[in-house]
């Protein structure tokens, strides 16, 4: 029987052969996330050799993970729960303060590992990053700070980080009404903030007005539209909107939100790749290049938006079918038989058009293999 997702994808005409990257020196893959995440794993047998706990590690095993629930091979699973246990004492306890956001995405495999195992050590060890978000410093209107020693400042890409593990965490221990509530506030107000009448976001605001990053005078927001920054946004609406309550009161205003966003991408997609550039608004400048990690983030989201009905028009499902082919074009097979993902921007903090510009061009960055798994996820399986 052929899926619901597979005949969605099939009407964006983003199933196929023809749609597959060119292979290098190794032929295509049939899957290539199983191939993204056999290829990591192949490269780094050992889970602790991924490296610390922080948030590029816990996207790509949430990815690799999403790829684990449809193809059950437990390795996957296994490997994930060896690099948590990393960190995870045998009460349950994790020797971490969790005073900045980005220290907070890795919960969500707590939260699988406790649902996949019932060890109550995962269970415990949530309970210290749900603890730790209700004495969490805020704006006066209710904004998470990126972290404790950023005052008051909200960045673009620490949605991803806070919000969709507190959601689960919510739904999954009888924390709803706290989840709900915090989870749709950060949300609104870091919009509001950050939003741009070009469709797109900028990368951070500050309250104060006194970041080092010099936010405008006016408005409080840095200068520039960087891709990632607004990906992490738009994947974050898409997992909070389809965990949330149809009847819930700000879903109204989350889904205007990725109307927002689609309306940009659409406008900033480039023509000749398909895909988006570093900073998204300045396509003309010589500098400028097209990132993978951000270009999955928005393929990501127009394709949930459509199949959601948040969205609708050929515009957009162009622009989706465009996205998919942009980034199956830095994917390819080594001489190795190991995939690569090209292209996906090193770490990033707020700053001037140079520095974004500069920013290293990784290939197999985990931020680009943890995005690809969950765009490909959805559009080709």
């Amino acid at each position: 029987m052929i899926s619901r997702r597979t005949l969605f994808a099939s009407t964006l005409g983003i199933t196929g052969g023809l749609l597959l990257p060119t292979a290098g020196a190794g032929a295509a893959p049939a899957d290539w996330s199983r191939a993204v995440v056999d290829s990591t794993i192949a490269r780094y047998p050992d889970p602790a050799s991924l490296g610390g706990w922080g948030y590029t590690r816990g996207l790509f095993l949430l990815g690799a993970h999403r790829v684990y629930q449809r193809v059950k091979e437990p390795s996957y699973l296994a490997y994930i729960k060896r690099w948590v246990d990393n960190f995870v004492d045998a009460d349950g306890h994790m020797s971490r303060t969790f005073d900045n956001l980005d220290a907070m995405q890795s919960g969500n495999l707590l939260l699988v590992l406790h649902q996949e195992t019932g060890d109550p050590r995962y269970r415990t060890a949530a309970d210290q990053i749900r603890n730790r978000i209700t004495s969490y410093p805020r704006t006066a209107d209710g904004g998470m700070w990126h972290a404790t020693g950023k005052t008051n400042e909200l960045w673009g890409d620490g949605v991803f980080m806070a919000q969709p593990f507190l959601l689960r965490y919510g739904i999954a221990y009888g924390d709803q009404a706290y989840a709900y509530e915090e989870v749709t506030r950060n949300l609104s107000v870091y919009f509001r903030h950050l939003k741009a009448s070009n469709g797109l976001l900028y990368h951070a605001f500050d309250a104060d007005g006194d970041a080092p990053w010099k936010p405008d005078p006016t408005t409080g927001t840095s200068g520039y539209f960087w891709a990632r920054a607004i990906g992490w946004t738009a994947m974050t609406h898409v997992e909070v909107l389809e965990m949330l309550p149809a009847n819930h009161p700000r879903r109204a205003e989350l889904i205007g939100n990725v109307r927002h966003l689609a309306k940009g991408f659409v406008r900033y997609q480039d023509p000749a790749t398909g895909r988006w550039f570093q900073v998204v608004d300045k396509a003309s400048d010589p500098g400028n290049w097209t990132e993978t990690s951000a270009s999955s983030m928005y393929t990501l989201m127009l394709h949930a938006a459509l199949k959601h009905g948040w969205i609708s028009g050929g515009a957009y499902a162009s622009a989706a079918r465009r996205g998919y082919q942009g980034v199956l074009r830095k994917v390819s097979v080594g001489s190795d038989g190991l995939t690569n993902i090209s292209d996906i921007s090193e770490g990033t903090n707020v700053g001037d058009l140079a520095y974004y510009l500069n920013r290293p061009r990784n290939t197999n960055d985990l931020h680009g293999l943890g995005a690809f798994l969950l765009m490909n996820e959805r559009l080709a399986h």
